[in-house]
């Protein structure tokens, strides 16, 4: 059971639909947070939730990617929550749109918002929930993450957002052991 999700994503409406906030986006629907009350405080934005019993936090760091880190350490030391408890919802390049991936530590695979959590923690060891954005064919992956969706992704993002609900919560609730059926597969087709 995880204690902490931590949705990455950048602050301002600047960056609202862009791809390097899908972990927010996924935070601001789902259930587990529609009747909580957001507060402000860790250099964040964080709120109770809960499913099938088990509460847990949500956390959108206010920082910019780059300095998350320095939101989700003092909320996790706060409320004394050890970094194998976290589960981290970010973009992934390396997956195409439409799949995620779950795993616990690891390689930080140049995501800058991974990097700053694993220097303020001390550690790596804290789950991943990597949301598939896929390559850019032309043009550098900072303009890739940070521009919007294309018109086609952004027809099936409503629809990948609610697909995504299941797996997150079932992994907050059940672990990673249960999330495994959904790596490597297609959710919207």
């Amino acid at each position: 059971m995880f204690q902490l999700v931590v949705g990455l994503g950048n602050p301002g409406p600047d960056y609202a639909n862009t791809r390097h906030n899908i972990g927010w986006m996924l935070l601001d629907e789902s259930p587990a947070f529609r009747s909580s009350t957001w507060k402000s405080k860790f250099k964040g934005i964080y709120a109770e939730g809960a499913h099938k019993g088990h509460k847990f936090y949500g956390l959108k760091p206010q920082t910019f990617m780059n300095l998350s880190g320095e939101s989700v350490q003092p909320l996790a030391a706060f409320f004394k929550i050890e970094p194998s408890k976290i589960l981290v919802i970010h973009d992934e390049l390396d997956i195409p749109f439409g799949q995620v991936h779950f795993k616990m530590g690891g390689g930080l695979a140049g995501h800058n918002g991974l990097k700053s959590m694993a220097a303020c923690l001390g550690t790596d060891q804290f789950a991943r929930m990597r949301i598939g954005i896929g390559r850019p064919v032309h043009g550098s992956v900072a303009n890739w993450v940070l521009s919007p969706f294309s018109k086609e992704e952004q027809v099936q993002l409503p629809l990948l957002i609610e697909k995504l609900h299941d797996p997150m919560l079932s992994c907050v609730v059940d672990g990673l052991n249960k999330v495994g059926i959904y790596n490597k597969k297609n959710l919207l087709s």
